[in-house]
């Protein structure tokens, strides 16, 4: 198991830092969150300061996938915005396109996004309209370099289940290169299925996970063992998936104690890990 942290969980420390805290640590990989302080994609010298950021997950033999829940990145006033469902979405997908070239150029192994809340006045069909048409812009930059698409179910947002993102890629033509970013916390949170069910149920499609601890309707990601999910059937089923990709850490509201919470993070997972492999053994002896 490859286990990775996001980057928005070391919103006060300079990239570089955080990248040499969580190789330190011993992480496999980074899920890395384009930012204003975190290889802003929209700031002067972005070539010069992709192809450091690319040297310095080289030398710490870091894997990364590129994610993009920046809050304010776009719009200083509305978080999140502008998304895929707004008026004024041509700027979400040029971000989601700058993301595709960054990843392209950083090696990632995927690039990871999500759909957006749907705006009040928009009606059902006109938000969806508008969803499939950015995803297929998205899609088409993302295959033409060669990176996979991992598209996040979000609570709250239009796409917030795994049925939803099946709709979409449907919509979209079951298109290779467009998979699903599974957030482990959000099936605790917002699916009907056992989290280990829902994994086995996309494990084809499964190109990005998303790690973290979560209680039955509460979206609020938490530290493992302050939720309700028992962690070694889902990391048993994660390998009987055959998934090869980071599991990466996600507790972006933890930064004032990221060091901490990363260490703590790594050794619960590592002890959840081995049970899991305890759990197969007993299951077949």
């Amino acid at each position: 198991m490859r286990f990775g942290y996001g980057t928005n969980g070391f919103a006060g420390h300079r990239l570089a830092d955080a990248l040499d805290v969580i190789a330190d640590l011993g992480y496999a990989g980074v899920a890395l969150t384009l930012d204003h302080a975190h290889l802003d994609p929209y700031a002067a010298g972005l070539g010069r300061r992709t192809a450091e950021v690319a040297d310095r997950l080289r030398s710490l033999d870091l894997a990364v996938v590129i994610e993009t829940g920046a809050r304010y990145l776009l719009d200083p006033r509305r978080k999140h915005a502008p998304t895929l469902l707004d008026d004024d979405r041509s700027l979400r997908v040029d971000f989601l396109r700058r993301a595709v070239a960054i990843g392209a150029d950083l090696g990632a192994e995927a690039m990871s996004f999500w759909s957006g809340v749907r705006p009040p006045p928009l009606d059902q069909a006109t938000a969806w309209n508008r969803l499939v048409d950015g995803c297929a812009q998205v899609l088409g930059a993302a295959q033409h370099v060669g990176v996979p698409l991992g598209f996040e179910p979000e609570p709250g947002m239009l796409v917030e289940t795994i049925a939803d993102w099946r709709t979409l890629h449907q919509e979209l033509g079951a298109p290779d290169g467009f998979g699903i970013t599974l957030d482990i916390g959000h099936c605790r949170c917002n699916e009907p299925d056992p989290v280990p069910d829902c994994v086995a149920t996309v494990a084809a499609h499964l190109v990005n996970v998303q790690i973290d601890d979560m209680r039955r309707g509460v979206h609020e990601h938490l530290e493992f063992g302050e939720g309700e999910i028992d962690f070694p059937p889902v990391l048993r089923a994660l390998t009987d998936a055959g998934y090869r990709g980071l599991v990466s850490v996600e507790l972006p509201r933890h930064s004032h104690a990221a060091p901490v919470v990363a260490a703590r993070s790594i050794d619960f997972l590592r002890g959840a890990e081995k049970a899991s492999r305890g759990h197969a053994e007993g299951s077949t002896g």
